[in-house]
């Protein structure tokens, strides 16, 4: 019972091809996600509702522990 394995062939130096993508195609994307993080990181870090948009703890309730584990001082 003798089966041969075949050999894969190596691709040659010039057949990979690393994709480039323009920074005008990239630009929206990284700006939408920048703000997004902002915006996450306001309602995260903003202090007992005295800054947040909505009025109230609510939020801060939503997000408390997640505050403490980023290290955010909350009580």
């Amino acid at each position: 019972m003798s089966q041969s394995i075949s050999a894969i062939p190596a691709p040659s130096a010039g057949a990979v091809e690393v994709p480039t993508i323009p920074l005008r195609e990239l630009a929206p994307w990284a700006l939408f996600f920048g703000l997004l993080a902002v915006l996450v990181i306001f309602f995260v870090s903003a202090d007992q509702g005295a800054i947040s948009i909505p009025s109230g703890t609510a939020i801060h309730e939503w997000v408390h522990d997640g505050r403490h584990l980023l290290g955010y001082p909350c009580h």
